[in-house]
């Protein structure tokens, strides 16, 4: 498997975290008998982990079943905290569906509209332009700190210093970055994804002080994610997580290596290719390459009956196998897409063995459709 976006495999300290939980946190965590007690524990101490992963405060981490609604409810509360300053909400055009979708919604509901800022040929924003867009009246502004579609990291700093002055607060989508690049703050309020670094489903918020955010959904005991989270989920991704960051560095001088590997070979042995992403300032597991007279679908069922599991489409709806969107934005070739995200434990051999593959692949494809 060479495609595991949003969706590792569970590292084996998890796994073996939630089944402890299983027995040990089985119970309700608002509950005052013992087992529920006993459970409460377990998810401070998930929250506490995470939070200190995360460069957080425990207060300042909330828990969501998946990272989508994570993404949904953070644009939703923020712009409603923000009504009375602005309505519209700006997002960048290599933004994963569900802030597109999130932003959409969150504007017509206050109002507004949604500014769009688009991006170089290698998926980046520019912090001048982004703060241009943004000015000072719009409700929230969102922008990921690395495209996990492509690996291009965005300035985030760069942007966050700017929205400071603005005096709007910047949401950074942190779900392709955590576990396998160093954070830092990334923003007023930051939403992360589990799945994508070895953890089970579960979207972690972290909401700075100060930051308003007001939910426009019924009234619950538990504010940000009504009916609380599955405290055994919880441990487990926190376990994974410490993991992740602990193995970072390893991991990440590993994969880099394999994905220039792939970058280089794909470039050199594949007629009518473009291989796309910031080559340098990038994540170190993620790769795109688009080819030209190639059906996405076609490729993709080639490669896997070949033994390769790989992405097509945006990252984030490639079951439609649509054209990706931040292809499009950045203007470069999107048909016959192909997407690598590298699990951390990715054998060389398996990636060497995929560009010995692809070549042929390519060109059975191509000689199938009569390209």
């Amino acid at each position: 498997m060479l495609d595991v976006a949003g969706h590792a495999p569970l590292r084996a300290t998890a796994r073996a975290a939630l089944l402890e939980a299983l027995d040990q946190g089985w119970a309700d965590p608002r509950r005052l008998f013992a087992e529920g007690r006993r459970a409460r524990l377990l998810l401070d101490g998930a929250r506490e982990a995470l939070a200190e992963s995360l460069g957080a405060r425990p207060d300042e981490v909330d828990l969501v079943p998946t990272h989508t609604l994570a993404l949904h409810g953070a644009v939703r509360s923020v712009a409603r905290g923000r009504r009375r300053t602005g309505a519209d909400v700006v997002v960048s055009a290599v933004e994963r569906a569900a802030l597109h979708h999130a932003a959409a919604f969150a504007a017509a509901a206050g109002g507004g509209d949604v500014r769009t800022v688009g991006v170089d040929a290698d998926g980046r924003v520019d912090p001048e332009l982004f703060a241009a867009v943004v000015g000072e009246d719009a409700a929230v502004a969102v922008l990921q700190h690395a495209n996990g579609e492509v690996g291009t990291r965005q300035p985030v700093d760069d942007v966050h210093e700017a929205m400071r002055r603005a005096g709007v607060p910047l949401l950074v989508d942190v779900g392709a970055s955590v576990g396998h690049v160093d954070i830092g703050r990334a923003g007023d309020v930051m939403v992360a994804d589990a799945g994508d670094w070895g953890g089970p489903p579960l979207g972690v918020v972290v909401t700075r002080t100060g930051v308003r955010r007001s939910p426009d959904w019924p009234e619950d005991d538990e504010r940000w994610s009504p009916g609380g989270v599955h405290v055994p989920m919880a441990l487990a991704a926190a376990v994974a997580l410490q993991e992740a960051v602990a193995q970072r560095a390893a991991a990440d001088a590993h994969r880099r290596a394999l994905v220039d590997v792939v970058r280089h070979r794909v470039a050199a042995e594949v007629p009518d290719v473009q291989v796309v992403g910031d080559p340098v300032d990038r994540l170190p597991h993620v790769v795109t390459f688009s080819c030209l007279y190639v059906d996405g679908e076609a490729i993709v069922d080639r490669l896997d009956r070949a033994g390769f599991g790989v992405g097509s489409g945006s990252a984030c709806t490639s079951s439609t196998l649509e054209p990706s969107h931040v292809l499009a934005a950045m203007g470069v070739l999107t048909q016959g897409n192909v997407r690598l995200c590298l699990p951390h434990d990715v054998a060389a051999a398996d990636v060497h063995r995929f560009c010995d593959v692809l070549p042929g692949a390519v060109a059975e494809v191509r000689a199938a459709l009569g390209a």
